[in-house]
């Protein structure tokens, strides 16, 4: 890839995905590159999609019917990160069929405003988020590829899960999409209208709380996995895990609403969990002993682990 066009997916990624941003700078060369021009071409696929408020549904077809073309190589791109794409799918083999999934969820997203079930939720997931864990897999290859890829496709989903979350305020506004599923909705109170009017309660915490509970099994099921992938990559993708997690601690702090306010984390924060993460992956390289260490995601055994899980005590 021309490094013009790794910068081109650079510059998208810095604008657009700063916490990503901040997990891939530790990844190696050999990886980092690739990931800026994969995201960038999430991203452009994804604003498409979420950033065409006066575009109708017909011209948002076409324009994902064509990036389609373009990313798997059926005409020539007439973008440096489309072009980048093309070179990256083919040198790590990237299934046509990722791409494919890929297209097609954002391609749901035109009119699926509403997701009945946890199911349901997951089967858009699968492509809009389970693809990229895929390629990013590819990317990186692991020798244990096929060990590797049911975590990864779980940790994919986790990481969109907390942004569903995190984001519901923003998507309905900006919008008018509710990815918490309305069967959980029913089952604690919430009518989405309520939602639609920005109204917090107790129930709607209540939501919102079992959703956060789910996600933070994903993370556990996904950072399992960490363990397969290279180890000069293991670090970064734990990183990864943990800043996404933390907002999970954000929404806890603001009793679950996140309807008046959008949890975020500031600079600092995010390099505090920078800074711990580093000092015990420094004393334990298990990613799940650090991850449960460190990460915001609930546990009762954190207060009882002992140094050969990390807490700092040298263990080698």
């Amino acid at each position: 890839m021309k490094q013009e066009h790794i910068d081109a997916g650079k510059a998208i990624q810095k604008r657009t995905g700063k916490t990503f941003y901040l997990a891939t700078r530790f990844l190696p060369e050999r990886v980092r590159h690739a990931t800026h021009v994969l995201y960038a071409f999430f991203r452009i696929a994804d604003e498409v999609v979420d950033d065409a408020a006066d575009v109708p549904p017909e011209t948002q077809r076409a324009q994902l019917e064509d990036l389609r073309s373009q990313a798997l190589g059926e005409r020539e791109p007439d973008d440096p990160v489309l072009e980048a794409f093309q070179e990256l799918r083919e040198r790590y083999g990237i299934d046509d069929a990722e791409v494919e999934t890929f297209i097609d969820a954002m391609a749901t997203d035109i009119e699926t405003s509403r997701y009945e079930t946890y199911d349901d939720l997951e089967s858009y997931m699968r492509g809009s988020a389970a693809s990229v864990g895929v390629m990013m897999t590819a990317i990186m290859e692991p020798e244990t590829e096929a060990a590797a890829l049911p975590h990864a496709v779980t940790l994919g989903e986790a990481f969109q899960m907390t942004n569903f979350l995190r984001d519901v305020r923003e998507d309905i506004r900006e919008r008018d999409r509710i990815y918490v599923p309305q069967e959980t909705l029913r089952d604690h109170g919430v009518e989405p209208a309520q939602i639609e009017r920005l109204e917090h309660s107790e129930s709607f915490a209540a939501a919102m709380a079992a959703e956060l509970q789910r996600t933070e099994d994903l993370y556990r099921e996904g950072v399992a996995g960490i363990r397969y992938l290279p180890a000069d990559c293991q670090l970064p993708v734990l990183l990864a895990a943990v800043l996404y997690v933390e907002h999970h601690a954000v929404i806890r702090a603001q009793e679950y609403d996140v309807l008046s306010r959008e949890p975020s984390l500031s600079a600092a924060r995010k390099l505090w969990c920078l800074a711990k993460t580093r000092w015990y992956w420094h004393w334990n390289r298990d990613p799940e002993a650090v991850f449960q260490r460190v990460s915001a995601v609930p546990t009762g055994e954190r207060d009882r682990l002992g140094p050969e899980h990390g807490d700092g005590v040298p263990t080698r």
